[in-house]
């Protein structure tokens, strides 16, 4: 089972997809947001589909497909989590996670186009598997707690602009992290049961040619250390995202060149679904 947002921007509507088959959850819910995941949402959604009490959604196959969560209050990211991208962007594998934030309206769909800043140079691609928090959790007392607040897990694209990352930040990364369009996310929202998420392949290309090829066997902090140690600091709310890290490949490594206008960035997670987007010069 995964669960989508189907529809124009600002109008999507909540899909469930099984075996294949798109039906429609606008009967159960208005949207897939975080009051949906705290009420038990994934759960009802499950039974619903089992019971066979789920309209088909004539015609999914042509609407277009929009981040699989709406307007999360906050998407927090997770820096170097990768021993061999923190080599590539110069840095020792770190001793804690390292925290940065995303403005939430980053997030838009996965096949949408991301505009290039005025005055981006260094614009840079970065697969990373998303969290997405289902209850409110704060202090939380172990890993086993942390799983257990984890609604599901997305596909996301922590796309960045390294100058506005390093060289503008003033000690901070979030300039380069938070243009229009910059965390494309989904296509899917798969619930946490059926995820081995430290076990799941990631990939990324530009214009057909491999950058990124990793698993998340390979992260330096586990998904469940992230979530517990994020809970010591912070409330963390239903429908928040948490982007997990990136592993090497990405132009920051001097390997590759960075993006600019007309680049197609491709992108995956094994179970979680691929990523089409075009980069476009704002003019």
């Amino acid at each position: 089972m995964e669960l989508r947002r189907l529809g124009p921007i600002g109008q999507e509507k909540p899909a469930l997809v099984q075996d294949g088959v798109t039906y429609r959850l606008e009967g159960l819910t208005a949207d897939i947001d975080g009051a949906f995941l705290a009420d038990g949402g994934l759960e009802k959604a499950a039974r619903a589909s089992a019971a066979g009490e789920l309209p088909v959604w004539e015609g999914a196959e042509s609407e277009r497909v929009g981040a699989p969560i709406a307007r999360p209050e906050a998407v927090l990211c997770i820096g170097q989590n990768y021993a061999e991208h923190a080599a590539e962007s110069g840095a020792e594998p770190p001793t804690t996670p390292i925290l940065f934030f995303k403005h939430p309206n980053t997030v838009v769909g996965p096949y949408d186009e991301v505009p290039i800043p005025p005055g981006a140079t260094k614009v840079d691609w970065e697969v990373e598997l998303g969290v997405v928090i289902g209850k409110r959790a704060s202090y939380l007392k172990d890993e086993q707690e942390a799983l257990d607040v984890i609604a599901g897990y997305v596909a996301s694209h922590d796309v960045s602009e390294r100058d506005f990352q390093i060289a503008e930040s003033g000690g901070q990364w979030s300039k380069g992290k938070c243009a229009e369009n910059f965390n494309p996310v989904g296509p899917a929202l798969v619930p946490a049961a059926d995820v081995e998420q430290q076990n799941l392949r990631l990939w990324s290309s530009v214009n057909g040619e491999a950058r990124q090829d990793s698993t998340t066997a390979d992260m330096i902090f586990s998904v469940a250390q992230l979530v517990h140690h994020l809970s010591q600091y912070m409330v963390l709310s239903p429908g928040d995202l948490i982007n997990t890290g990136t592993p090497q490949g990405v132009a920051l490594s001097g390997r590759f060149p960075y993006l600019s206008d007309g680049d197609v960035v491709e992108l995956g997670i094994e179970g979680l679904g691929e990523q089409r987007q075009v980069f476009a010069q704002r003019r």
